[in-house]
C-alpha cells in the first residue's frame, strides 16, 4: 500500500488538472499560434507561468486503484500488475485466464 499523502497528493493533481484545464488550452492556443502579434503571445505564456503547476495534466501519476502503487500499472485496468495478477488468478476479472501453450 503506497503511502496515503501521495495518494492524496496525486488526487488534488488530478482535480486541478481538471479545473484548469480550458485555461491551461486556451493560453496554449494563443501561444502556438503563429499569426497573433509577439506581444500577445508574450503575455499568454506569462499568464500561463502564473498558473499553478500541479494544474499541468503531465503532473498526474497513474496510480492503482486498489494499492495506490505507482509503477507498473495498466491503463486499461487502471491497476498494478501485482493487484491484477491477483484478481486473475481469483477470477474476479471476467475473460482474463492464466496463459498455458
Amino acid at each position: 500500500m503506497a503511502k496515503t499523502s501521495a495518494v492524496n497528493r496525486n488526487a488534488k493533481r488530478e482535480r486541478m488538472a481538471k479545473r484548469d484545464d480550458t485555461k491551461r488550452r486556451a493560453l496554449k492556443a494563443i501561444v502556438m499560434d503563429r499569426s497573433k502579434a509577439v506581444e500577445d503571445r508574450f503575455e499568454a505564456s506569462l499568464k500561463l507561468a502564473e498558473l499553478p503547476r500541479n494544474g499541468a495534466k503531465v503532473r498526474v501519476r497513474l496510480r492503482c486503484a486498489l494499492t495506490g502503487r505507482s509503477r507498473g500499472n495498466y491503463r486499461k485496468f487502471k491497476l498494478c500488475r501485482i493487484a491484477l495478477r491477483d484478481l486473475a488468478n481469483n477470477g474476479q476479472i471476467p475473460g482474463m485466464v492464466k496463459a498455458s501453450w
